[in-house]
């Protein structure tokens, strides 16, 4: 009996816009695995777009929450549960409505860079211990929104290790490829479709231009689109299609001889962290654009592809965002909508093309120090937000019931 009495319900959860977040829940609940201290069980509230990312991870069992509110049902899963604390990453929502149901939470912020006075009604400055993620530069705006974070905590890059390494070795002829094209599927974009029917046939015709003999693409892809993609390639790689736990996309990482990817962070992270040579693929959203050009700042070389100007300009993007994020992520989605519907082969050439040149570079130019991002922002954060997890279970007190 004492020993049910000592185990501590810990609810995670991360938005549901891409595997970022289900990333570093995975990193974090590695971190808390790897130190085996205490005795904690963890449930998932939502995430249903991210659970294939935390299949390895001991969540003991999952709970859908009802579309657009979480009251009634998220007050009877903490009371049935006997929530402790709640790690919750970039869901503002969800973690103040933890809190309103007595639960204590730790909340990672993994894009503070973003944040403008327009987001201050959603983000829960006052959960426990605010988690923001270190970042290559901070904007003026977002530096004062963070400031009203009543217990900011900045940490290092939230990644897992994992254990596993590389061969430090460059490799000048590339011929093993991963191309990552992350969760895809942001909540605003009506086509989610759109971006890799543009992507994923250039990246391979690249790829194979460039010597690569084979190819695996990781992402929330279904098999029939990936493979109506690839057969509209002229004689691609050998390629493998399919979304990958956590621990088995760092693998296929470290042994990969070139990542290319969706400039999602978490993703440019694990490939620093790794010194895997990356290059980006065109950005799908606001915040890729800003990683993007980090991990380049970072690098001190420009690896990015842009999209043509005729589907988006980034600088029109960046100054759009001034008057509001949805502003800017109506011109991004509006532009790769429109490019997939009415001239994808002409894009589709234009992002190969661009990719071919970057990929000639990355042959000539072996000398980049790949680790450069993560150099920038450190790679201890897992383990940072894992012990606020532990400070805040050992003040907490059981829920309300």
């Amino acid at each position: 009996m004492r020993a049910a009495t000592d185990v501590r319900t810990v609810a995670v959860a991360g938005v549901e816009f891409g595997w970022g977040s289900s990333g570093k829940l995975s990193a974090v609940l590695s971190a808390l695995r790897d130190r085996g201290g205490g005795k904690l069980r963890f449930i998932g509230l939502a995430s249903g777009l991210g659970r294939p990312v935390l299949a390895a991870q001991p969540v003991q069992r999952w709970f859908d929450l009802p579309e657009g509110g979480s009251g009634e049902e998220l007050g009877r899963i903490v009371r049935a549960q006997r929530v402790r604390a709640a790690l919750v990453v970039l869901d503002g929502g969800l973690a103040e409505a933890l809190r309103a149901h007595g639960v204590p939470v730790v909340f990672v912020d993994s894009l503070p860079f973003l944040r403008t006075k327009g987001d201050r009604p959603d983000l829960p400055l006052d959960t426990e211990v605010y988690c923001a993620q270190r970042c290559v530069e901070l904007p003026s705006e977002a530096a004062g929104v963070l400031a009203d974070a009543r217990r900011l905590r900045w940490v290092d890059a939230v990644i897992a290790g994992g254990g596993v390494t590389r061969d430090p070795a460059p490799t000048r002829h590339p011929r093993r490829a991963l191309i990552s094209l992350g969760g895809l599927r942001a909540p605003r974009l009506a086509n989610w479709a759109s971006y890799p029917r543009i992507v994923l046939p250039a990246a391979l015709e690249a790829l194979t231009a460039s010597g690569v003999t084979e190819v695996h693409v990781a992402g929330n892809l279904p098999a029939w689109l990936a493979a109506q993609l690839i057969d509209s390639c002229v004689h691609p790689a050998v390629t493998t299609v399919g979304a990958l736990p956590h621990e088995d996309f760092l693998h296929r990482l470290a042994e990969c001889d070139v990542l290319l990817t969706s400039p999602g962070l978490t993703t440019l992270l694990e490939a620093g962290r790794l010194g895997t040579p990356t290059l980006c693929l065109p950005p799908q959203n606001l915040s890729q654009v800003f990683s993007g050009r980090f991990h380049s700042q970072a690098l001190g070389t420009d690896v990015r592809t842009p999209w043509p100007s005729t589907v988006f300009a980034e600088q029109e993007a960046l100054a759009l965002r001034a008057h509001g994020e949805e502003k800017a992520l109506d011109l991004i989605y509006g532009g790769i909508a429109r490019a997939a519907d009415l001239d994808r082969r002409r894009t589709a050439t234009a992002v190969r093309e661009s990719l071919v040149e970057k990929l000639k570079h990355l042959a000539g130019e072996p000398g980049t120090d790949w680790t450069a991002l993560t150099t920038a922002v450190g790679t201890g954060g897992a383990e940072q937000v894992a012990d606020a997890l532990v400070e805040v279970l050992g003040a907490a007190t059981p829920a309300r019931r």
